[in-house]
């Protein structure tokens, strides 16, 4: 099988993924659409980080295609349900970052709190901006996280050995960690907060959720992170509120635009204002982090291809059964639509095949079928399940 990686994803991928008998390509970049159309059709998998998009389009080109791995937290940059729909298992790596995304917001507060970007530039100009005028301890202040999901709840633990009051808020109920408390809205948590900083998943909710509006509820003099999505902010908004002088300062990790390599050209509005820090999209890139990513999606991939795990996977339902030895597997999803589990086992009964085990998992759309199958039976099983009308792909591992 094919492997293509792109966005030079951690090396370890390619490495543990050739020790498992795959070809693999790993490549530095993410391919405009057009190029990827034409590359993905060899291959039966793709590992991906934000910034390459498998849209329904992309998804129909690429024909040969079995699954999908996010080397990454977010999932928002493929189309999850079309890809459920067309049979193709999507996995992720919702842990394996947050210790770099939360080590990365304090050292961001601190910085901001210290007005470190402004001085540093100005050392390095030959100013001497000596003062204690307007810097302050994070220690004792408020800090109000929205979203206290892995890199929330992460955040909080950090931030309460700093010493500083946690409060958070979140859609759903959470469990608080150390010394936090949940507010009942986020207006509340505005009100409150010394700092503000968001760990949200791009959605249709979240999208352009944090605007004049909410900039105005906060206290004056309040800074706002985001390292959650570049769509959570109104940027403009925030502009206005820097250049106001109603929110102190802004550390920015993610922008509605983000630069496609390196080399291309990044701009915003918020360059060049006072205290606010910008970095690029790096809240996860550590060689720590990415080795872990790396390590993780690989392993799911595997699993996957080699023996039908759905095990953690995003958005199909989760199988995870040991292959048994001397069986062949015969992995099928289907349209999860009354019979079809019937026609499957009359197959079954017709051909006079042995059995060793069978496992369904179903949601409200597709259903996910596992079989062991004496090797001598299993090729034409697995071919005439593949014919069925409502069956979505159908494949033999061994």
């Amino acid at each position: 099988m094919k492997i293509l990686l792109t966005e030079n994803i951690h090396p370890v991928a390619k490495q543990r993924l050739e020790e498992q008998g795959f070809d693999v390509t790993l490549i530095d970049y993410s391919p405009p659409p057009e190029e990827l159309k034409d590359m993905i059709k060899e291959y039966q998998a793709i590992g991906i980080r934000s910034k390459t998009k498998m849209t329904k389009e992309m998804i129909d080109a690429a024909e040969n295609l079995l699954v999908i791995g996010c080397f990454c937290i977010g999932t928002n940059q493929v189309d999850l349900e079309y890809a459920r729909k067309k049979g193709i298992v999507v996995f992720n790596a919702p842990h394996s970052n947050t210790r770099s995304v939360a080590e990365l917001v304090l050292a961001e507060m601190v910085a901001l709190a210290r007005k470190l970007g402004d001085i540093n530039t100005a050392a390095h100009k030959g100013d001497w901006m000596k003062t204690a005028v307007g810097n302050n301890e994070i220690r004792g202040k408020t800090l109000g996280i929205i979203g206290y999901g892995h890199i929330g709840s992460q955040v909080s633990v950090l931030a309460e050995a700093f010493g500083l009051n946690v409060i958070f808020y979140d859609i759903t109920k959470k469990l608080p960690l150390g010394n936090a408390v949940a507010r009942d809205t986020m207006d509340e948590l505005l009100a409150e907060s010394d700092f503000v900083t968001l760990h949200v998943p791009e959605t249709p909710e979240t999208k352009y959720m944090f605007t004049k509006v909410e900039m105005s509820k906060m206290k004056k003099g309040a800074y706002l992170l985001n390292l959650s999505r570049g769509t959570v902010i109104e940027i403009d908004d925030l502009v206005e509120a820097l250049k106001s002088k109603h929110i102190g300062g802004a550390a920015i990790d993610v922008f509605p635009k983000e630069p496609r390599t390196p080399t291309d050209r990044f701009e915003s509005p918020l360059q060049n204002l006072p205290n606010v820090i910008l970095t690029p999209h790096i809240g996860g890139s550590t060689e720590e982090a990415q080795f872990s990513i790396g390590n993780e999606v690989s392993d799911s991939l595997t699993g996957f291809l080699k023996a039908g795990s759905t095990a953690g996977a995003y958005n199909f339902p989760n199988v995870d059964i040991n292959l048994k030895k001397g069986t062949h597997r015969v992995i099928n999803v289907h349209k999860n639509e009354p019979g079809v589990l019937g026609e499957i086992n009359s197959i079954i009964s017709t051909q006079g095949a042995n059995i060793d085990s069978q496992y369904l998992a179903t949601d409200e759309e597709i259903g996910y079928l596992v079989m062991d199958v004496e090797a001598s039976q299993v090729e034409p099983l697995a071919n005439e399940i593949k014919e069925l009308p409502r069956s979505i792909k159908t494949r033999v591992v061994s």
